[in-house]
């Protein structure tokens, strides 16, 4: 019976962070470039009751008899699905069909990840305009480094973005041409989803994602596109997060009530004395 209240506790715990994870991916709901999270679980150890033997009358008998002693958190998955694009008036908002992720240099001098596209260009020194995120970081071209142009050639409202992220520029003609080594760069992993979330929708390299895969050095990729003038939603689903809340709610109250059952069974044995 004791075993059992261990057993619920741990029951509640797991699902008090399932509800967490849930929470959060409904909190994100509006959250550009989120991407939803799953937790996932795995039974903790078992303990064996009576091993693979004979029976009293001497007959084989064909399996054990082992007890859980509960479950545990075993990981928090991001999902990395498409999701839907929005129209936004910002010329420099920019949404990735496929697996492509956008690259910010951190103000520690990492680089960061993310599906968030919403960018501005900012004046920096020098006569120069720099294309970063809305926390400042610079966006990084093809060659990892910042997208910088001089502001005395160029105006920010008339820049355009090709689809393989190049920078253009209107000329005399009011033709499109290209503003050379600006060129908006694109990283993939092998395991997105072993990426470090360090906040602000931004992902840090690991070990277990694998170094981040250059597409336009990579011709094994799939290449992915850039749409201008869209942001990419979250991939939240609402419906199945409240299906998922409903659902780790009930897990709660059952293990909830096993430890109120095992309560009640060693009171009772407490009570046999009398």
């Amino acid at each position: 019976m004791v075993r059992a209240l261990w057993t619920g506790a741990s029951g509640m715990i797991s699902q008090q962070n399932n509800v967490d994870t849930i929470a959060n991916n409904l909190a994100n709901v509006n959250t550009t470039g989120y991407k939803t999270e799953v937790n996932e679980f795995k039974s903790l150890l078992y303990q064996t009751l009576q091993t693979k033997t004979t029976t009293s009358n001497g007959e084989n008998k064909p399996i054990g008899a082992q007890v859980g002693l509960g479950v545990r958190n075993a990981s928090i998955t991001s999902e990395f699905t498409q999701g839907a694009y929005l129209a936004s008036e910002n010329p420099t908002s920019f949404a990735i069909g496929g697996d492509g992720l956008f690259g910010l240099q951190g103000e520690d001098g990492k680089v960061y990840y993310t599906r968030n596209g919403n960018f501005n260009f900012s004046l920096g020194g020098n006569n120069t305009l720099k294309l970063s995120s809305s926390d400042g970081l610079p966006v990084l071209n093809t060659q990892g480094q910042p997208i910088v142009i001089n502001s005395n050639q160029y105006m920010a409202d008339r820049i355009t973005v090709t689809a393989d992220g190049q920078l253009c520029y209107p000329d005399a003609a009011n033709n499109p041409q290209p503003i050379p080594g600006m060129i908006i760069g694109l990283w993939q992993f092998q395991n997105a989803s072993g990426l470090d979330k360090v906040g602000d929708s931004m992902y840090a390299v690991t070990a277990a994602s694998g170094p981040a895969i250059n597409e336009a050095t990579n011709n094994n990729l799939e290449k992915s596109e850039i749409r201008q003038g869209y942001l990419e939603g979250s991939n939240v689903q609402i419906a199945d997060e409240m299906v998922n809340l409903i659902i780790a709610q009930r897990a709660y109250e059952m293990n909830s009530k096993t430890i109120q059952a095992a309560d009640t069974m060693m009171q009772e044995a407490n009570e046999l004395r009398r």
